[in-house]
This record gives C-alpha cells, structure tokens and sequence, in this order.
C-alpha cells in the first residue's frame, strides 16, 4: 500500500520555458522534500504539456507525468513513458488518451468541475477521474460521476508551490512503487483518493476559492451538470471542514 500525489507542478509560473528549466530541478527538490514530511510515499510531477525526467529523490519516488491541455480541458498522463511535450489545445480528450495508452500510461480527467468539459465526454476511454486538492467541495459530484462512467478515483493535489503537496492524494494498492504498477493498479481499480482535512489545508482551499472567484474560474458547482446532478447545497466551509 503506498500513498501517492497524482498531480503535481515543479514551478508556480507558467511560460518563460527558458527560465522554468533552470527552475525545475530546485522544483521537484522541494515537491519531493515536503512530500517526505506529509508521510507519502511518491509524487508525480505532472507540468503543463511537458514532461522532463528528474533523478530519484532518496524519500520519495518521482514519478513520470504530463498534464496535458486538450480544446475541452485538462487530461493528465502517469505512467513510464509520458510523450515529452504536447501543443496546448492542439489535441482532443481522444486523442490525448490514445497517445497515453500507446506510451503505456494511464490518462485521468483532471479537476472535471473546473475549467474543463472533458467530463461530458461518455465515450473516450478515461483510466479514472481525479478528486483535486483545490476544490474538493466538488468531491461528491466526482463521485458520482465516477460511478456512473465505472471508473476508479484518483487524488492529487495540483500544487503548484511546493507547501500544497498533498492537500490531495491516492492511496495504490500495489505491492511495489514504479510507474508501471501505478498504471496498472489505476486499470484495475486498486487506487481511491483522499483528501486532507487539516487546518492548514481547509484554510488554504478557503484561500483558493476566494482568489478563484476574483479571476473568474469557471467552476461547474456553481451551474447544475446535465446528466450529473445538482450541485451540493452545502457551502464550501462546511464540506471541507
């Protein structure tokens, strides 16, 4: 049984290539650093639409990943041989997942309620469906519709500075850490996700809806999704707490 952040960035920036590359390994330093103090046992950085491999931190395992940006949303891919780089909104949620598949990584619909209309999607092949550390009020909405597409739940915490790893995390199933068994335990459905509760965390969501709220992020909860459900009647404090 090993506990693992699916979803994790090396920088806090977006852009500037040049000067990120320079960043990344300081980056994945402290991800790995501040996973080892949260107790897990693996970490996948998971940069938007690339993917550079880092050498193994002596804690924590580093785990290959890409978080894709197709024309409907957010697609992340975990696995041995993610592709190096992608062109954001050049490809399809399909066509995402079938580049996954064929380098032998499973693909996830990343935070399904934020941003994205990867969800609506009934007939791509997802491996499973993320519950993220961001907004986890959405939580029981992933849920169901996890239950509805007969797909497993995966967390991650979609940090972006290093302080946020772990807010969400999976639990695998596995009787070894490698990118192949996290693959395998996602197809056959021996992941869950959870959630941390603490006090730091339910105050750092807080933070983060407030900041969402004042760019203008277009979260499903606060619209009903055809064929999901209503959104919850609590409000976001007392679902974290």
């Amino acid at each position: 049984m090993y506990t693992v952040d699916l979803h994790a960035h090396t920088r806090f920036f977006h852009g500037r290539r040049a000067l990120g590359d320079r960043f990344d390994p300081l980056g994945v330093r402290l991800l790995t650093e501040v996973a080892a103090r949260r107790g897990l046992d693996g970490v996948a950085t998971t940069n938007h639409d690339y993917y550079t491999p880092f050498d193994p931190a002596p804690d924590v395992a580093t785990l290959p990943g890409i978080e894709i940006t197709t024309d409907r949303g957010h697609v992340l891919v975990v696995g041995p041989d993610p592709p190096r780089a992608t062109n954001p909104g050049a490809l399809s949620p399909a066509e995402a997942v079938a580049l996954a598949h064929d380098r032998d990584c499973a693909a996830i619909v990343a935070h399904p309620f934020r941003n994205s209309t990867v969800r609506e999607l009934e007939d791509v092949p997802f491996d499973a469906i993320e519950v993220n550390g961001k907004h986890p009020r959405s939580q029981p909405l992933v849920e169901e519709l996890a239950k509805e597409r007969d797909l497993p739940l995966t967390g991650g915490s979609d940090a972006h500075y290093p302080f946020e790893v772990g807010r969400a995390y999976t639990v695998v199933e596995a009787d070894r850490l490698t990118p192949e068994s996290i693959v395998e335990a996602i197809r056959d459905g021996r992941v869950s996700a959870r959630v941390s509760r603490s006090g730091f965390d339910s105050l750092l969501r807080r933070a983060y809806r407030a900041i969402h709220d004042r760019k203008g992020v277009i979260d499903a909860l606060d619209r009903p999704t055809p064929g999901v459900g209503e959104p919850p009647g609590e409000d976001e404090e007392s679902i974290e707490q």
